[in-house]
């Protein structure tokens, strides 16, 4: 029984030599500054913000089309550089149109023979109604003749309808822009032979505007879905969202909520929303990858503190207050979001006083030597003007 027994002494011995020589490290940083260890602290600060959400982004053209013939023959001429900015109409490609201006001959011939066989039958049959009365053609051949009428117009009709079939295809040889935007490379030369829909000749997409489309959780979903029902946002007042690049810094470019799909996806448990920004100085190309904030449509007074005077306690978030008598109080938060290297948190009231540098000497229910700071909007230090005198350390209460 006496291993137990001297295994807690010796337990106890180390926790008890580790506690002296803290106590030791204490008293002599506190005999090093005179006094207790000096903390660099700052207020909260109380001010009216609104609520955003970031996501990351994919920008897409709003149009995309792949420009295909729609007639088969030989490709004659490409009218267009490579990666130039089309109108629409502007013309791209010309398919040789000898062989379609040939068939639109031959429909309007056969147009032109359909209505002279039916002038022809109409006049047989003006002829034959007037021996009726004299009983000169029997009923049977009136009715034929008639027959030959309505043939004649349906002939007619059919006929015009190939003409415009062909002329149709004759128009279809000139290949032109279908949306305004810039075009890819065209990958088909002339001389070679293309057939309905195959190949893709070039694609061209629209470039005055562009399209984010990002995904949101579940959870922020809800949150606006609830503000929407508490009447936080309306219909005909989009939010409004803002874009940053990778080589950007923030968001320096501002755009609209223009889409929120119509269900979730079950797989990720997300749904997919999409915000249309203006890109008539090209500065945006689909495909490109790209940061976005999506601002909510609420403001509201929050406390904020600097984020890195947030430390953990296990699995709580905890800030180090100064309070009465410069002794060192902990306070649990709930830290909320991140406004410009401030954070919004709750448990914490506007003018205390929280330390954000020197944590390690700051002891809970220990005085400190507070030191204070001016912050600029960024929630870091702004440098003191050379031989200004050091800020003095709060009085005493």
């Amino acid at each position: 029984m006496a291993g137990p027994f001297f295994e807690r002494k010796s337990v106890a011995g180390a926790l008890l030599a580790l506690t002296l020589a803290a106590c030791g490290q204490q008293q002599d940083q506190q005999q090093q500054h005179g006094g207790p260890p000096p903390v660099t602290v700052a207020p909260a600060i109380q001010r009216e913000v609104q609520e955003f959400d970031e996501f990351t982004a994919r920008l897409e053209a709003p149009d995309t089309v792949e420009v295909r013939s729609r007639v088969a023959g030989t490709l004659d001429k490409v009218h267009f550089r490579e990666g130039q900015l089309v109108k629409k109409g502007d013309p791209l490609f010309t398919i040789d149109p000898r062989p379609f201006a040939a068939e639109v001959a031959r429909a309007e011939a056969q147009l032109a023979s359909a209505r002279t066989a039916a002038d022809l039958s109409k006049s047989d049959l003006g002829r034959a109604e007037k021996l009726v009365a004299i009983q000169g053609v029997s009923q049977q051949e009136i009715d034929q003749l008639k027959s030959a009428v309505r043939n004649g117009d349906a002939n007619i009709k059919a006929a015009e309808a190939a003409v415009v079939q062909a002329r149709l295809n004759l128009e279809f040889t000139r290949v032109t822009a279908p949306v305004s935007g810039r075009s890819s490379r065209a990958n088909v030369t002339p001389g070679n032979l293309v057939t309905i829909g195959d190949p893709v000749l070039t694609t061209v997409v629209s470039d005055d505007k562009v399209y984010a489309y990002f995904d949101a959780s579940e959870a922020t979903y809800l949150k606006y879905v609830k503000a929407a029902r508490n009447g936080g946002n309306k219909r005909d007042q989009p939010n409004k969202v803002l874009l940053g690049l990778a080589n950007e810094e923030g968001y320096p470019h501002e755009g609209r909520m223009d889409f929120v799909d119509n269900r979730l996806n079950p797989a990720t448990a997300s749904i997919r929303g999409r915000a249309v920004f203006d890109n008539k100085d090209g500065t945006f190309t689909p495909g490109l990858f790209a940061r976005v904030k999506l601002m909510g449509t609420g403001a509201y007074n929050a406390v904020l503190i600097p984020d890195r005077a947030i430390g953990t306690d296990q699995t709580r978030k905890v800030v180090m207050i100064v309070g009465a008598n410069n002794i060192v109080q902990p306070r649990p938060v709930q830290p909320g979001a991140l406004f410009d290297g401030y954070r919004a948190v709750q448990g914490v009231k506007p003018g205390e006083l929280v330390i954000i540098d020197g944590l390690q000497h700051a002891m809970p229910g220990a005085p400190v030597t507070p030191q204070h700071v001016k912050l600029d909007d960024k929630g870091q230090p702004v440098a003191a003007p050379q031989g200004a005198a050091p800020a003095a350390p709060a009085a005493s209460k």
